[in-house]
């Protein structure tokens, strides 16, 4: 599907952002709930001891099925029993090393396994979960559990141009491979409309799906929504029942969006999730997935992005990748960006800007050629605003290369939260100073992105305004060339649009 840049960024928001709420909530599972205005911090630990930043099963489960169907390309919806099948053989080789397994998912599995086995088979297919997962509800009555709505946010990506009737009929397969509950199949499909309607608008709507249920069950799921909305997630105290999962990760949305908007909605939100106790991964990992739909990769801050991982050892940007090739429908592209081992910018002129940073001679201000000295200069973090391959800076570590959206352009639509991510990025550049570290804060050609943001960085340091810190980096850096938008962003451009001072020729 050919999507708008801002559509591109919230299909690409989706995954990173369900994995930041997952690896948020992980050190505080089964807990009490938190009073407002407690701090929450991707801390790790929790009762199975993950790394700090390191997603649980919610996030892990959810990976095979955006790579399966990301295989399965424009054809998600016929390949469905092939692409099931991959899905449901990842999470049989995942959870025999995984630190957490829910109890269901973790029966119907064994389940499975046997089924294959009693068939003489030695791999599982998508048809011996279905089949487990049915038995299980039947023998117990009870399978309405979490485990199936952490994970389905991918399928929403897999039908951004499919009728939403069809989504919601695989949102219930999906489910049904290890959740044959009625409430966990029409929580999967709502939540699932709702994030592919986000990804689509950026509005959030988590009613969007009701007249696609039968018509006895849309009047209690809207019960349950305007619940929700009554409420906050710490009165839910069964978050491991699937429709108090859904309620709980509603109200935070919800509740946190009375007094904020944007990234710091998507922020406010997943604290909140956190705070009302108990599931609080799988509940902050649902509400993300939707979050990221609405606000995009743009919304997560890099202080959560910087160190995300998990199984099946991904990091934040390959999630990134996943969702956008997902969301795209066009496979993987391995010859272009952000696949590709290489940008290239030789058609373009002026890249070797190089020059160190007039308040901090610990930060290097230069364009894209600049990348390739880092090891010669002693430099050990980088902040790019730019495009780059996925080689282009062989010599710093993941976790000390912070990346950013940002395109130099005047136009507002063409940034979904130009603001908040140009001062994401002075933070990176500050975070990675107050760890001893030398920086490079580069973008093309140093003119428009790279003064901006060292104009941000500047105004931090020499407790000066960020227009002044503007004026001593076009000191140093005579080509800066901020656009209206960016001036913006300092303080330059008034609401009326008129520039109070006058950008560099």
């Amino acid at each position: 599907m050919k999507l708008t840049p801002l559509q591109n960024d919230r299909a690409a928001g989706v995954l990173v952002a369900l994995a930041a709420g997952d690896a948020l909530g992980a050190g505080y599972e089964f807990g009490a709930p938190l009073p407002d205005g407690a701090e929450v911090t991707m801390k790790g630990g929790g009762p199975f001891g993950f790394a700090p930043a390191e997603w649980t099963d919610d996030t892990s489960m959810a990976i095979p099925i955006a790579q399966a169907l990301l295989e399965a390309g424009s054809d998600a919806g016929s390949s469905s029993p092939a692409a099931f099948t991959m899905i449901v053989r990842a999470w049989t080789a995942w959870a025999a090393e995984a630190k957490d397994v829910g109890a269901q998912t973790s029966s119907v599995i064994a389940a499975a396994r046997r089924l294959a086995a009693a068939a003489g088979r030695s791999k599982v297919h998508a048809a011996d979960f279905s089949a487990a997962a049915a038995d299980f509800h039947a023998r117990t009555g009870r399978s309405a559990g979490n485990g199936s709505l952490m994970r389905a946010a991918p399928l929403a990506l897999a039908y951004l141009d499919r009728d939403p009737a069809e989504l919601m009929a695989q949102a219930r397969v999906l489910s049904a491979l290890t959740h044959a509950d009625p409430d966990a199949q029409e929580a999967c499909g709502l939540w699932c409309v709702a994030i592919r309607g986000a990804v689509l608008t950026g509005r959030l709507d988590v009613r969007a799906g009701l007249t696609l249920l039968p018509a006895a069950r849309v009047a209690v799921w809207l019960d349950r929504i305007e619940v929700a909305e009554r409420s906050r997630p710490r009165d839910f105290t069964r978050n491991g029942w699937v429709v108090e999962a859904f309620q709980g990760a509603w109200s935070a949305i919800h509740f946190a969006g009375l007094s904020t908007s944007g990234p710091a909605h998507l922020r406010v939100a997943l604290e909140e999730a956190v705070r009302g106790g108990r599931d609080t991964d799988t509940v902050a990992a649902i509400a993300g997935g939707l979050l990221g739909a609405a606000y995009g990769y743009t919304a997560v801050p890099f202080e959560w992005r910087r160190r995300l991982h998990g199984w099946p050892g991904l990091r934040a940007h390959d999630l990134m990748i996943l969702g956008m090739e997902l969301g795209r429908g066009e496979g993987r592209r391995f010859t272009s960006w952000p696949r590709a081992q290489r940008h290239d910018y030789s058609m373009w002129s002026r890249t070797d800007a190089l020059v160190r940073h007039p308040h901090d001679d610990g930060v290097w201000l230069g364009g894209v050629g600049s990348v390739g000295r880092v090891a010669e200069l002693g430099i050990d973090a980088v902040v790019s605003l730019c495009r780059l391959g996925t080689e282009d800076a062989p010599s710093v570590l993941p976790e000390d290369h912070a990346t950013f959206w940002i395109v130099d352009s005047p136009v507002d639509d063409d940034n979904a939260h130009a603001a908040f991510v140009l001062q994401d990025a002075a933070g990176a550049v500050e975070h990675f100073r107050s760890e001893g570290r030398t920086v490079l804060l580069h973008c093309v050609r140093a003119e428009s992105r790279t003064p901006t943001v060292a104009a941000l960085y500047g105004a931090q340091v020499a407790g000066i305004t960020p227009l002044e810190a503007l004026e001593d980096v076009k000191r140093v850096l005579p080509g800066a060339n901020p656009n209206p938008l960016f001036l913006r962003s300092l303080g330059a451009v008034p609401a009326n649009g008129v520039n109070s001072v006058t950008p560099a020729k």
